[in-house]
């Protein structure tokens, strides 16, 4: 017989074989116990951490009638069917290739038909996201009303994709990554099985690089049984994965946070000499800030042992650098590995990550007292000389009742009144309403941002070549004022209108102020007292209207 990898050898065939995922299984093994057995489920998880192998041991267990605790017996023949995969009522389906609609209904005419050798007919559909949307359509229908006897259990590495829809009609399993300690005890256990020499740091390598997966676990692990002539060393996992010693990464680490730029190169120079991936020198090199992170909160959340290193490593290097200076270590990894993503000469990347560890001054450990600097007591003085002032003020009341009083005129000053005024010349009511009615358009028309910018402002003024707007709050007021809003909205009116109108801003707060002050300067308040005794249907009171309103002007006596 040919040779077979090892994950397909050691694929679980039984519940408590599959690694890492104790609450599934137990949850699944229960349910076959109570026999309640649901119609649909989703098995949701990274890749190579036993979705499917847990498909096909449910199939098992709910069909064999030797079943011990939920888990199969794996002897009698429907489960040897099953596991060769030789039973017509167990289809394993792969959702890449076959995601179209007629697929699905063709499986959704053949599950009407109970199952030939089983007691379930089971459908087990792998990467089940990638099927298209009509194939969804019509894969909802059956689970709408299920036949009898029929069993979905739909696997995927990308449940997000699925619509609500279907999730609602499953039972869904989340599986999760295989802890480190996890694959290092399975892969301990399957070459104690095959009589296969180890070391136990080469396994810890492996199962670090495999990232929560026991599949890519196995397969790392078969290549390094191939490449060292079955024997698990060190230098053959760090070969195969491309990984770096620990040792070699500690010094990198300690001549970086000691500014040590020339010697850190000539490390990363030896890394690259020796073939190691630079995206997984950055990996690695973020696994072992982490885990000095840890060991400074607590030494208890590391076990040394399974990162290569010993105890006393790890007391040197959480001396020799803060919490503060390894989380900006690590902004400055994330950094550079983004943009490792898009060039072919990652050398020249981490080479410049290099300079930037070892020279970036960062936040000392135990930093010293700052030396005196002449400004410091340049705002001593200054401070002290407030204090006194403020004493002054507060033993006077006359001088707090005047440092106190509101200075309108000063403020009015932060902005120009010569468009605001140009625009009242020629404002009317009309054209203010006309406004009101193209404002929500007008707002649809601008960016998001400037929309949500504008979005408590309202027109207070408009005639037909300006409009000025009010804002509630001083800070967007600015804010608006020295942004491009107003030549956006410029140009969203002349859209609207076909005239060009000019934008002018004001603080709401202010707008009264600015109002009074126009109508005083112009006179409409002297007319006003003058003609008293005319009717209301006097051309000052008209004109104000105008402006203004009508439900804006009052005219009274004085």
């Amino acid at each position: 017989m040919s040779y077979q990898a090892l994950y397909r050898v050691w694929r679980p065939q039984r519940f408590m074989d599959v690694v890492g995922q104790e609450v599934v299984t137990k949850t699944l093994k229960n349910s076959i116990i109570t026999n309640q057995i649901s119609h649909a489920y989703l098995f949701a998880g990274p890749r190579g951490t036993g979705k499917t192998s847990a498909a096909k041991i449910f199939a098992k267990a709910v069909n064999c009638h030797h079943k011990v605790d939920g888990e199969p017996c794996n002897e009698c023949e429907t489960c040897r069917a099953i596991t060769k995969n030789q039973l017509n009522d167990v289809i394993e389906i792969d959702a890449a290739s076959n995601n179209g609609v007629e697929e699905i209904r063709d499986i959704r005419d053949k599950a009407k038909y109970a199952p030939t050798e089983a007691d379930y007919k089971v459908y087990i559909i792998d990467e089940v996201h990638m099927l298209s949307t009509g194939a969804f359509n019509a894969l909802l229908k059956t689970l709408e009303e299920p036949p009898a006897n029929v069993i979905f259990i739909l696997a995927t590495t990308e449940p997000h994709k699925i619509p609500l829809t279907i999730i609602s009609r499953v039972q869904r399993f989340d599986f999760r990554r295989i802890s480190s300690q996890d694959a290092f005890k399975r892969m301990q256990y399957i070459l104690e099985q095959k009589g296969i020499t180890y070391d136990e740091q080469a396994l810890w390598v492996i199962a670090n690089a495999a990232e929560g997966g026991m599949r890519d676990a196995l397969s790392i692990l078969d290549q390094v049984i191939s490449y060292g002539d079955n024997h698990v060393d060190v230098d053959n996992a760090l070969l195969v994965t491309g990984s770096i010693t620990r040792k070699l990464l500690m010094q990198y680490y300690l001549q970086v946070t000691n500014h040590e730029s020339a010697q850190s190169l000539t490390t990363m120079t030896e890394i690259l000499a020796a073939g190691k991936d630079g995206q997984r020198f950055t990996e690695d090199l973020i696994s072992l800030l982490r885990d000095v992170l840890l060991y400074q909160e607590s030494p208890d959340l590391i076990d040394p042992a399974t990162t290569g290193l010993e105890a006393d490593d790890f007391d040197q290097m959480s001396q020799n650098a803060s919490a503060d200076q390894l989380y900006q270590m690590i902004d400055v990894i994330n950094q550079i590995q983004d943009e490792m993503r898009f060039t072919t000469h990652p050398d020249v990347y981490l080479e410049v990550l290099t300079v930037r560890l070892s020279q970036t001054k960062l936040v000392e450990t135990n930093p010293q007292p700052a030396k005196e600097d002449p400004r410091l007591a340049q705002l001593q003085k200054q401070v002290e000389q407030l204090e006194m002032q403020l004493q002054r003020v507060s033993t006077n009341p006359a001088l707090a009742k005047e440092s106190h009083r509101p200075k309108p005129k000063k403020s009015a000053k932060r902005f120009n009144l010569a468009p605001i005024h140009e625009i009242l010349g020629q404002a009317t009511r009309k054209d203010l309403d006309s406004l009101q009615e193209l404002w929500g358009d007008m707002l649809n028309m601008l960016e998001p941002a400037q929309r949500s910018l504008i979005h408590i402002s309202e027109p207070v003024a408009a005639s037909p070549s300006g409009v000025v707007v009010a804002f509630d709050n001083q800070f967007l007021f600015q804010q608006a004022s020295e942004s491009t809003l107003g030549a956006n909205m410029e140009a969203s009116l002349q859209r609207l209108t076909g005239n060009e109108r000019k934008v002018a801003f004001v603080p709401k707060a202010k707008w009264p102020e600015i109002r009074h002050d126009y109508l005083a300067n112009h006179g409409f308040y002297q007319k006003s007292a003058e003609s008293a005794d005319k009717p209301a249907t006097d051309p000052v009171v008209e004109q104000a209207a105008q402006l203004f309103g009508q439900e804006n002007i009052t005219v009274q006596d004085d």
